[in-house]
C-alpha cells in the first residue's frame, strides 16, 4: 500500500499463520514479507484523494463489464514471495480467488495500482514491482506519483515481456488495455494541489 511503514520499530517476526491471526486482532494494518511483519501508518490527504479519484473513474468505466475495482482494505497474497500486501487499488475480472476461503484476501488481480508516498517509493518501485510482476493473473501494474502529475505503467505483452510507459501532465491520459479503460490524469489528480518546487 502507498501508506507509510512505521520505521521507528524493527519488523515483527512470525509465521504466515501467526500473521493472519495477529492481523485479525490488530487495529493497525500490517504487511507480511517472508516472515517479517511491517505496520502500516495512515496515508496523507493527497494520497487518499488520488486513490478515491482513481477508483471512482475505474468503477464508472467498469460498471457494465465483468471486472471490479477494490481499494486498499483487501489483502493480496503473492505466492512467489510468500507475502501479503495491501495494494492501493486492485481490479479483478471475473470472480475473485479468495485465499483459503478468506473474503479479505485474494490472489488474482488483473491490474494493481499503487500511489507513491515518499516513505514507500523505493518499496513500490522495487520490492513490490518484482513481486507483482510474478503474479500469474497480473496484466498491468500502475504507479501513480503523488507530488506531480505522472503515471508509470508496466503492461504484459503477448510475448511475455513487460512493457514500460510513462505519461505526465494533466492534459494527458493512460490507456489500460487489460481492462479496456482509460485514466485521465485530470481526473486522477482532481482537487490535488501540487506544491511548487
Amino acid at each position: 500500500m502507498g501508506s507509510a511503514y512505521q520505521q521507528e520499530q524493527d519488523p515483527l517476526h512470525m509465521t504466515e499463520q501467526e500473521y493472519l491471526v495477529f492481523e485479525e486482532k490488530s487495529d493497525t494494518k500490517h504487511e507480511f514479507v517472508n516472515g517479517k511483519v511491517y505496520a502500516m501508518t495512515g496515508a496523507s490527504w493527497t494520497h487518499n484523494v488520488i486513490c478515491l479519484n482513481t477508483g471512482a473513474s475505474l468503477n464508472s468505466q467498469l460498471k457494465n463489464k465483468g471486472c471490479t475495482a477494490v481499494a486498499g482494505d483487501v489483502r493480496l497474497k503473492v505466492e512467489s514471495k510468500v507475502s501479503h500486501r495491501y495494494p492501493d487499488i486492485m481490479v479483478v475480472c471475473g470472480d475473485p480467488n479468495f485465499v483459503d476461503n478468506r473474503v479479505d484476501t485474494i490472489s488474482n488481480p488483473i491490474l494493481i495500482i499503487e500511489v507513491l508516498s515518499p516513505s514507500t517509493a523505493l518499496i513500490d518501485l522495487n520490492d513490490k514491482l518484482h513481486e507483482y510482476l510474478k503474479l500469474a493473473s497480473l496484466k498491468e501494474y500502475v504507479i501513480i506519483a503523488q507530488h506531480e502529475a505522472r503515471i508509470e505503467r508496466y503492461l504484459l505483452h503477448e510475448s511475455g515481456e513487460w512493457l514500460y510507459k510513462q505519461v505526465a501532465g494533466l492534459d494527458n491520459h493512460l490507456e489500460l488495455p487489460s481492462i479496456n479503460c482509460v485514466l485521465s490524469l485530470d481526473d486522477v489528480y482532481s482537487k490535488v494541489e501540487f506544491k511548487e518546487s
